[in-house]
């Protein structure tokens, strides 16, 4: 296990610990180890194990370093395992509710004897809840909202867990002998931030090794149907996946037609039925005549000898007089009349990118040191990493003060003096916007950064018209390169405060001030929706990862989706430029 893999395990332990109630000094020993992992690097913790040093790394003593040393050489540990066991499931299920953490879950089991999401529904819609010490109304109704949330949310997944879960399935299946072509569809292939399922599209003659290999996947919990040309599965993660086989004649037709969206083929239907045809799953076949779609694509099949006509989606397009629609396009919103005029753009594609503004290291909350967010970066081959660690008014979050900051930046200095890295750093700074608008550090500060991200961490129930007017303060502020996640949503758990985007877009057009796309999986934000038309009025977007540890720098690939939903091309993206040219935009 690597350092941060080790790091959750000991979080994990610490809530496991404070559900059962156990010695706040022994649930604080495991946060704090993992803290002290944290603020090392990977190769220093294997020779301090090897050595047998671990426990002189303050924070780790003598039960720690055991832990550790077992997960690191084995990848499991005993204690872990029989912990997890002596929980009842209904409380750590709890810990999924936004803002009930362990302390509050222990006192409604130990008070009221829940141990389930159902009992504490019905404790809230009681009155009970609300009547025992330290919860009260506003605590019982914040419950009841996190509940309803969750079951919510609990029918999407993000993005990035789908893909995860996809991409070595794809892999599997086009190994598979017989198979020649295999492609995942749906909401997946077209970048949503978030998805309901799963659906592989797979060309092959002999379905049943297919269907027993598709089925047999590990981490598959239950298999829901299981037929010739069909299968259907639900992973422990609750995500549901779907598997339909077809001939090859008939790939690009499924793969369109299951990759959607609903809008997109209702709309592309329109136009085929416009020229005398019937598009579908099927094929693509004269609407005249008797018989089904399925029944005339097979009788069109048996006419020309079983030939591919239409071999692959472009085919597909160009048969119904249209330029190839990238999947992230298909949503319904004018990308036919475009791809009929041949005004498509040239999306901007996940190699384009030479590096990414909106980091962090364990200088602030981030889990990785400056050196090791270098090192990642530049086993990507970026050019360029900017280091943006929080401001001091993020206490949750370590922030700087202006002394650690400073020092951070001569830090970054001589790092890039040292030449160890081909990668250059920027110094950059993760501001606090303040509830007034003001920035979180004074300008003598502020002018020592190469740039500043300026974001809202606290005061999100502001109204409307106060959190635009805070926002458009802090873009007007001469010191301010880049507008962080603009409406601060966390996907499938926390909508984003309210704020006028229409009326930022205008501040940071007229005050050249980028606004990001953050690729942070459960973020996505700036909404790919709005990127269309703002990109069209000159507004520049940096998709950063908002990396908190090395692993986090990939993320970049989730915000490439948006990107590319939102009509981006590499010229609408600030982190596609050089080095020098991003040198001489950030000296301006």
């Amino acid at each position: 296990m690597t350092k941060n893999e080790i790091a959750d395990v000991l979080e994990e332990i610490g809530t496991l610990l404070e559900l059962k109630g156990e010695n706040p000094f022994k649930v604080r020993a495991y946060q704090a180890g993992a803290r002290a992992l944290e603020a090392i690097e990977d190769a220093e913790l294997t020779r301090l194990i090897a050595e047998e040093q671990l426990k002189t790394v303050k924070g780790i003593g003598d039960a720690l370093s055991q832990k550790i040393t077992e997960l690191h050489t084995t990848g499991k540990l005993e204690f872990f395992e029989k912990l997890k066991a002596s929980i009842e499931p209904g409380l750590a299920e709890m810990l999924q509710i936004p803002g009930l953490g362990p302390k509050k879950i222990r006192a409604l089991h130990d008070k009221l004897g829940i141990a389930s999401i159902a009992a504490l529904t019905k404790a809230c819609h009681d009155g009970t809840v609300a009547a025992l010490d330290g919860f009260g109304e506003k605590t019982q109704e914040k419950i009841l909202a996190g509940i309803k949330n969750r079951e919510a949310y609990g029918k999407r997944h993000l993005w990035w867990d789908a893909w995860e879960i996809a991409t070595p399935i794809v892999a599997g299946l086009r190994q598979l002998p017989g198979v020649s072509q295999a492609e995942s569809a749906g909401s997946l292939r077209r970048g949503l931030e978030t998805v309901g399922d799963l659906d592989f599209i797979v060309a092959a003659g002999d379905v049943a090794p297919v269907v027993a290999w598709f089925t047999g996947q590990p981490h598959v919990k239950e298999v829901t149907a299981s037929g010739e040309t069909k299968a259907s599965v639900r992973f422990e993660s609750g995500l549901q996946a779907d598997l339909r086989i077809v001939p090859e004649e008939q790939f690009a037709f499924a793969l369109h037609h299951f990759t959607g969206s609903k809008d997109h083929n209702v709309q592309l239907r329109q136009r085929a039925l416009g020229r005398g045809l019937s598009l579908s799953e099927w094929g693509l076949v004269p609407a005249e005549g008797e018989g089904t779609a399925k029944e005339k694509a097979e009788a069109l099949k048996s006419a020309k000898g079983g030939k591919l006509k239409i071999k692959n989606e472009t085919e597909l397009f160009a048969a119904l007089g249209l330029h190839f629609i990238p999947p992230e396009l298909r949503e319904g919103l004018g990308e036919i009349e475009a791809a009929e005029k041949g005004e498509l753009p040239r999306l901007v594609e996940l190699g384009d990118l030479r590096g990414a503004f909106h980091n962090h290291t364990t200088a602030s909350d981030g889990r990785n040191t400056l050196a090791e967010m270098t090192a990642a970066a530049e086993a990507l081959g970026w050019e360029y990493l900017g280091i943006a660690d929080h401001s001091k008014s993020s206490f949750q979050a370590n922030g700087l003060s202006e002394e650690r900051l400073l020092k951070q930046v001569a830090e970054i200095h001589a790092l890039n003096a040292s030449k160890k890295f081909k990668t250059h750093v920027f110094t950059g700074v993760e501001c606090d916007i303040l509830p007034d608008g003001r920035l979180d550090y004074e300008d003598a500060v502020l002018a020592k950064l190469d740039y500043v991200v300026a974001s809202v961490h606290n005061a999100f129930t502001q109204d409307e018209a106060t959190m635009t007017a805070r926002i458009i303060c802090a873009i007007e502020h001469p010191r301010t390169t880049m507008l962080g996640h603009l409406t601060g949503r966390l996907l499938l758990r926390r909508e984003g405060y309210r704020v006028d985007a229409v009326k930022v877009i205008d501040a940071a057009i007229a005050h050249g001030v980028v606004i990001e796309l953050n690729a942070s999986p459960w973020r996505l934000d700036m909404d790919w929706r709005h990127w269309r038309k703002a990109a069209e009025r000159g507004l520049v977007c940096s998709v950063n990862p908002d990396a908190h540890e090395t692993a986090g720098l990939e993320q970049v690939r989730a915000g490439m989706n948006s990107a590319r939903k939102g009509w981006l091309t590499k010229d609408n993206v600030l982190n596609t430029r050089t080095l020098a040219a991003v040198r001489k935009k950030l000296s301006r």
